[in-house]
């Protein structure tokens, strides 16, 4: 039987400017879906994308290749990793005057 889970990363957080998610240790997952829900955007008239980011260590980071879009409306986007290592995070910038609230779910499978 495969395992799952869902660790939720960010919880009505907002962005502005540049923005990081939490990272999560997934070491033990072969695949990984980034749920991005974007609630209350404001001044966002393009959909900015974020980048998945991995990490060895937990510290220190680079862009896996993957970006998932941000929404200019209230809704849900997601983007599908595989071959990650151990560390997975989203990061990436805003224009100048926009902000964004987020709900971002990272689901994980072995």
């Amino acid at each position: 039987m495969r395992q799952s889970y869902t660790a939720i990363l960010e919880r009505d957080t907002e962005w502005e400017g540049r923005f990081e998610t939490e990272p999560y240790e997934a070491a033990w997952a072969s695949e990984a879906v980034f749920f991005v829900r974007t609630m209350a955007p404001s001044g966002l008239t393009v959909s900015p994308q974020a980048r998945v980011q991995i990490s060895p260590d937990g510290i220190h980071w680079c862009d896996e290749g993957t970006t998932v879009g941000i929404n200019p409306d209230p809704g849900l986007t997601s983007a599908r990793v595989r071959h990650f290592g151990g560390w997975l995070r989203l990061a990436g910038d805003l224009p100048p005057g926009a902000s964004v609230r987020v709900l971002i779910a990272l689901a994980l499978k072995e």
